[in-house]
């Protein structure tokens, strides 16, 4: 069972990094963490995959305070995520032509649904950013939509200040990314085999 939950989580990292390239492509705007990460690749010229591993690495420091525990799926995000966007937008060539940005577009929001239902749905550990918003609620006691929204809100300004790209697929992801989720988690979702009843002994 870890073995088929460990394979799917290793799939859905590396789909979720090569939808992220799929999207940095299309240039229509990213998701808010990814607006934060271009705008630190732009500004340090670190890549942009590099950069993802690096603050997903540092937000694990953060999960300290806030007594949240890795699991195998968090350490992997820290370190395929950002590989693999690296290696997609190696080759993916730069495109031009807004029907291509808009296919690129939609491709990278249901690639990316599909790969967070994949790594979620493997239930080895939350990514370090998921963890960051659990850890919040904790601390906080707001509810999740409410941390979720202020640490995303956050990250977008930010990232926009550094010069990462925010437009309507920033807006587009931001609709889509929660029903396709709905969508996708039953999906993938592995759950613990129960073990069978026993059947009644006759005297």
């Amino acid at each position: 069972m870890f073995i088929r939950r460990f394979i799917q989580l290793q799939i859905g990292l590396l789909l979720y990094g090569a939808s992220l390239a799929l999207m940095v492509r299309a240039d229509l705007g990213l998701n808010p963490w990814s607006v934060f990460h271009q705008g630190l690749s732009e500004m340090t010229g670190i890549s942009l995959g590099l950069v993802v591993n690096i603050v997903g690495a540092l937000v694990l420091l953060i999960w300290i305070p806030l007594r949240q525990k890795p699991g195998v799926g968090t350490i992997c995000n820290v370190l395929v995520i950002g590989t693999a966007a690296d290696v997609s937008l190696h080759f993916l060539p730069e495109i031009h032509g807004l029907p291509l940005q808009i296919g690129f577009l939609v491709g990278a929001i249901l690639l990316n649904g599909v790969a967070t239902g994949a790594y979620i749905g493997a239930g080895l550990g939350p990514g370090p950013r998921d963890g960051l918003t659990t850890g919040g609620v904790r601390l906080t006691g707001w509810e999740v939509r409410w941390v979720r929204m202020a640490i995303e809100g956050l990250v977008l300004v930010m990232g926009w200040i550094l010069g990462g790209t925010i437009g309507v697929g920033t807006v587009a992801y931001a609709l889509s990314n929660g029903p396709l989720l709905q969508i996708f988690l039953p999906m993938f979702e592995i759950r613990p085999r129960t073990a069978p009843i026993p059947a009644p002994v006759t005297p």
